[in-house]
């Protein structure tokens, strides 16, 4: 008997539970299709108005290209300083670490605001010493990413580190390796689920950032979720909804194809164990 089987009741209270959460998502897929100029449902005619207009207009893609080229680099520089902070406090085995770790983690107790006010007095300043650095550039909104995304990279390397065997390491350096050859060549290649989903949730984190990217930047960076807010501020431009559609049917992708890869990937390692 399978005493991990769910029930029926069960699996239809989690089914209902899915749907109460999505219907929000769901009811902005008719609201895009409308062909008036402002937030409503079809009432029966069907507009591909504001899907046009996203093509059409280069704001989007401006913004668009913006949001991506921020993430990509938050994404790449909090996931090294994460690994760096990371395998530094796995290293040392002090009580110490547990300051250090309190330390870096403060920015995800504070409330965005807060955090948002006081990178934009920084940004201001340095704007001031290093210009094309502070404030309104993408360098400025990079930085001011980073440290907002850091400390969710810490906690998920440390729970990845928390997984590896320390004795790996002693062997290593007992058959002679230095610190750097365990390092790249023993834990780092260990660590690779680690680092692909602390890369992944720093991206994530960095595209839809809103509060900070607010505070910080005026006319010359404008991001995605900065022009979602704008359009719904200032004339609640339909267009919201179409973007908002395009976005909710790319995540549905990669998480449909994450499915995808995965199951292949358990047929492969069930026909290697049957084999």
């Amino acid at each position: 008997m399978n005493t991990h089987r769910t029930s029926l009741s069960t699996r239809l209270l989690a089914v209902v539970a899915m749907a109460f959460m999505l219907f929000p998502l769901l009811t902005v897929i008719p609201v895009s299709f409308t062909s008036k100029r402002f937030l409503s449902m079809p009432e029966g005619n069907w507009s591909l108005r504001h899907y046009e207009a996203l093509v059409s207009n280069p704001d989007w893609f401006h913004a668009i290209s913006q949001s991506l080229t921020i993430a990509f680099a938050t994404s790449i520089i909090a996931t090294l300083l994460a690994a760096s902070f990371s395998l530094g406090i796995w290293y040392m085995r002090s009580k110490l670490a547990t300051a250090l770790i309190g330390l870096v983690l403060l920015p995800m107790a504070i409330p965005p605001v807060i955090s948002a006010l006081v990178l934009y007095f920084m940004e201001t300043k340095l704007g001031r010493i290093a210009p094309g650095v502070g404030y309104d550039t993408l360098t400025g909104v990079v930085i001011a990413h980073v440290i907002m995304v850091v400390p969710y990279g810490v906690v998920t390397m440390l729970v990845a580190l928390s997984q590896i065997d320390r004795r790996i390491e002693l062997a290593s350096r007992n058959l002679g390796a230095s610190l750097m050859q365990t390092t790249f060549m023993v834990i780092l290649p260990n660590l690779k689920l680690g680092l692909a989903s602390t890369a992944l949730l720093g991206f994530a984190l960095s595209w839809e950032e809103v509060a900070v990217t607010l505070f910080i930047t005026s006319v010359n960076v404008d991001t995605l979720p900065k022009r979602i807010w704008s359009g719904l501020r200032d004339n609640v431009d339909p267009s919201v909804a179409a973007i908002s559609v395009l976005l909710i049917s790319l995540t549905l992708l990669v998480l449909i194809g994450r499915l995808v890869v995965q199951h292949l990937a358990d047929k492969r390692a069930q026909k290697l164990q049957h084999s």
